[in-house]
């Protein structure tokens, strides 16, 4: 086949390994910059350009957008999906997932338990908003934030509305989560793959912190998941229609709760973590489901 990685740094860890992964099974791969591709709309002669030069076709599209660069990144997948690859990871649930209000709204009406959410612009009633999630402590996320940053723990209520009005001063979408305090600042990664769990690892946030992520100086260890929770991975994964999916799970009192659906999870940590070949795994999904006549499942 002939695979194309949409990437902005072809050096990166996760682009390397899936590149790496699909020349060993004998395919064909480019990677190219979603940024620096132009396209020519057309019912006629529609096409993708990259580099003073129109692409072929690609049997399949690997997308690994960064959240910077969602609107563009997803609006040139969608065009090598009118021009019939396959995409890994569609652009609508790409785009689904990345909204954290719209991915928690499909979730909560899928019966998938989140943390009690508040989410607002410019809130009339700050103290009402606190007391919508239970009161303090809190967590106030802003809605554009990734990979822990704009997540503030707020352990009072004189600290909530601090933060809250701060956040406000942005012009900024704000999310108020209630604080899972059993969860000890630990986290679950569910990597799902073509609906299955294929490795799952419980992050550790720093000491001192409550964010588990791994950019922020958290630390891995191989998780041992109940079925419950590979359920809600799963469901959680097909609920924003993704393929390949990044499932976090705090694990509270009253049961899972999922956090984020990632749509574009790294693979270095959880790899290296658990010794399995995600990457493998990830492309031999791609054989499975890249073929001639291919449409899509969802439209927009």
């Amino acid at each position: 086949m002939k695979i194309a990685i949409l990437s902005r740094d072809g050096t990166l860890y996760s682009c390397k390994r899936l590149k790496q992964a699909a020349l060993n099974r004998g395919h064909f791969v480019d990677i190219i910059d979603p940024l620096s591709c132009y396209m020519n709309i057309n019912p006629a002669s529609s096409s993708v350009h990259y580099k003073g030069r129109q692409l072929p076709h690609y049997d399949a599209v690997i997308p690994r957008i960064g959240s910077a660069i969602t609107f563009y990144g997803t609006a040139v997948l969608r065009q090598f999906e009118m021009l019939g690859s396959y995409p890994l990871n569609e652009s609508v649930a790409i785009t689904r997932a990345r909204d954290k209000l719209r991915s928690m709204q499909l979730l909560a009406r899928q019966g998938i338990d989140l943390p009690m959410t508040g989410i607002a612009h410019s809130p009339d009633d700050t103290h009402d908003l606190i007391e919508m999630v239970g009161g303090a402590p809190l967590v106030v996320k802003l809605v554009e934030g990734t990979q822990g940053i704009g997540v503030v723990l707020a352990e009072t209520r004189q600290a909530a509305e601090s933060v809250i009005d701060a956040f406000r001063g942005l012009n900024a979408h704000i999310l108020v989560q209630e604080f899972i305090k059993e969860a000890q600042g630990r986290d679950i990664r569910c990597l799902v793959v073509g609906g299955r769990v294929v490795a799952a690892i419980e992050r550790q946030a720093k000491e001192g912190d409550f964010r588990s992520n791994l950019h922020r100086g958290g630390k891995a260890v191989v998780a041992s998941i109940t079925p419950q929770e590979r359920e809600v991975a799963i469901r959680a994964a097909s609920t924003m229609g993704l393929d390949v999916a990044g499932v976090d799970i705090l694990r509270a009192a009253r049961g899972p709760l999922v956090m984020e659906v990632n749509a574009s999870p790294g693979l270095e940590g959880i790899e290296k973590t658990t010794g399995i070949d995600i990457a493998a795994q990830i492309i031999g999904w791609v054989e499975s489901q890249a073929r001639p006549g291919f449409c899509l499942k969802t439209g927009g």
